[in-house]
C-alpha cells in the first residue's frame, strides 16, 4: 500500500459532476472550499493486500451478524441509547431475513509491513453510509482515465444492481419508494438515495422518490402513503434508525411491523451503534481485527478514544493518551446517549495523511474500497476522498462476470 503523487486530469471537476457527483468541493465556516474529491494522489495495492482487506471484512461482517443476534436475544437495548420496546421488531426483521443491501466498515490498516499491526476494525457504519458514489462510480472513470490497463477492488455498482434482483422477491411489491432527508441536488445524502434508484431501476424496479417530511400515515389504513396517498410497501430511507425509533414516525413502525418492508432493516440498527465494538470483543477477546472496547470506562486502556453510541463524522469523539488529550470540536453534540472506549490506534500516516479503509459490503459480500485521508487524527467532515488502483492486470470482462457469479 503506497501514496503515490499524481498530477490531476485538467478538468476533474467537470468530468466528476458530469458523472454525478455534485459535492466535489467542503464549505468551510469562513466560505470557501477546501476540495473533497483529491486526485493529486492514489492509493496503490498489491493484489494479495487486497485479497486480504476482502477476506478481513468477509469475517468482520459475519462477526457482526452474529453480535447482532446476541444483542436482540440478551443484551441491553439500553446501553446502546435504544429503546427496549422496539426490540421485537427488530428481532422480527432479523428473524425474518428482511432484506439488507449494503455497508462500510471503517478500517485502520497501512498494507503489509505499515505502521498499524494486522487490519483494525474501528466502527462499522451499516444503516445509512455515504461516500458510496465517489466509490462505487467516480473512482472507476478515474481510474479508467488514468490506468485502463489495471485494476481496482470495486464491483460495487454491479453487486448493487445484483442485489436488488435477488432481493425483488422478497420485497412487498415492485415498486420502492426511496426517501432521504430534505435538502438540495448537492448534497450528499439525495445524491446517495438517487444514486441507489438508478441501480434498483436498473435491476427492474419501480421508482419513487421522497423526502423522509413527506412520508405521511393513514390511520384508517394502518399503513404509510406518499404525496399522492399511494401505499408505501417497500421504502429505501436514507436516515438513522437511531432517530427514527424515538419519533412518531418510529413509534408507527414498532406498532404496525407489517406496515412496510425497511431497507435497510431495522435490526441494523445496532451495527452502526459504536456499542457494537464492545460486544464484538466480548465475543470475540483478543481477535486480531478487533480493538478493546468497553461501555462503562476505558478500564485497563491507558490510551484510548471516547465514541458517542451515535456519533457520525467524528462527533465529538476524545482520544486520550498518557501524554494529552484531543477533543474533536463539534457543535451540540453532547454524547447523552452514551460512549464506547475503544483502544486508540493512530492512523497511518502517508506523507502527513492520515488514512482510513473504507471497506464496502453489499448484499452480505465484500464489494469494494473507498478511502479517506485527513490531515488531523479524527475522519470527519472535512476529510477526502481519494482514488486507489491495484497493480495487477485490469480483468476481461468474461473473468470478471466470472468472479461475480463465485461471489
Amino acid at each position: 500500500m503506497e501514496r503515490v503523487p499524481i498530477d490531476p486530469r485538467p478538468d476533474w471537476r467537470h468530468l466528476i459532476e458530469s458523472q454525478g457527483m455534485l459535492y466535489a468541493a467542503t464549505r468551510l465556516e469562513d466560505g470557501s472550499e477546501v476540495p473533497y474529491w483529491h486526485e493529486e494522489a492514489y492509493y496503490r495495492f498489491t493484489l494479495p493486500e487486497v485479497e486480504h482487506l476482502e477476506e478481513v471484512t468477509r469475517e468482520l461482517h459475519e462477526m457482526c451478524v452474529a453480535a447482532a443476534r446476541h444483542i436482540l436475544d440478551r443484551g441491553s437495548l439500553a446501553a446502546f441509547g435504544l429503546p427496549e420496546e422496539a426490540r421485537p421488531y427488530l428481532r422480527r426483521t432479523l428473524d425474518e431475513n428482511h432484506p439488507s443491501l449494503y455497508g462500510r466498515f471503517d478500517l485502520a490498516w497501512g498494507g503489509e509491513g505499515g505502521p498499524v499491526d494486522g487490519v483494525k476494525l474501528l466502527e462499522y457504519n451499516a444503516d445509512t453510509p455515504t461516500t458510496l458514489i465517489e466509490a462505487s462510480l467516480i473512482q472507476w472513470f478515474w481510474l479508467r482515465d488514468r490506468f485502463p490497463d489495471r485494476d481496482q477492488w470495486n464491483s460495487l455498482h454491479e453487486r448493487l444492481v445484483r442485489a436488488w434482483a435477488r432481493m425483488t422477491p422478497a420485497l412487498r411489491s415492485d415498486t420502492v419508494h426511496f426517501a432521504h432527508v430534505g435538502g438540495t441536488d448537492f448534497d450528499e445524502e439525495w445524491l446517495t438515495a438517487s444514486y441507489l434508484r438508478d441501480t434498483a431501476i436498473e435491476a427492474g424496479l419501480n421508482t419513487v422518490g421522497l423526502e423522509v417530511a413527506d412520508i405521511g400515515w393513514h390511520d384508517g389504513d394502518l399503513r404509510f402513503v406518499d404525496l399522492e396517498e399511494r401505499a408505501i410497501d417497500t421504502m429505501f430511507v436514507l436516515y438513522p434508525w437511531e432517530d427514527m425509533l424515538t419519533e412518531p414516525f418510529g413509534a408507527n413502525v414498532i406498532a404496525h411491523p407489517r406496515s412496510c418492508l425497511f431497507v435497510e432493516p431495522a435490526w441494523k440498527v445496532v451495527l452502526s451503534n459504536k456499542a457494537l465494538l464492545a460486544t464484538l470483543w466480548e465475543l470475540y477477546p483478543g481477535h486480531p481485527n478487533l480493538l478493546p472496547a468497553y461501555l462503562d470506562s476505558p478500564r485497563e486502556l491507558t490510551s484510548y478514544v471516547a465514541k458517542p453510541l451515535h456519533g457520525r463524522e467524528g462527533d465529538s469523539v476524545r482520544i486520550v493518551t498518557p501524554d494529552s488529550t484531543y477533543v474533536h470540536p463539534t457543535v451540540d453534540y453532547d454524547g447523552s446517549e452514551g460512549w464506547c472506549y475503544q483502544e486508540y490506534v493512530p492512523l497511518p500516516d502517508l506523507d502527513g495523511n492520515q488514512v482510513v479503509l473504507g471497506s464496502w459490503i453489499v448484499d452480505g459480500k465484500p464489494a469494494g474500497l473507498g478511502i479517506r485521508e485527513s490531515d488531523g487524527p479524527v475522519t470527519d467532515f472535512y476529510a477526502r476522498f481519494v482514488p486507489h488502483m491495484v497493480d495487477t492486470p485490469a480483468p476481461t470482462a468474461e473473468d470478471r462476470a466470472a468472479w461475480l457469479e463465485e461471489g
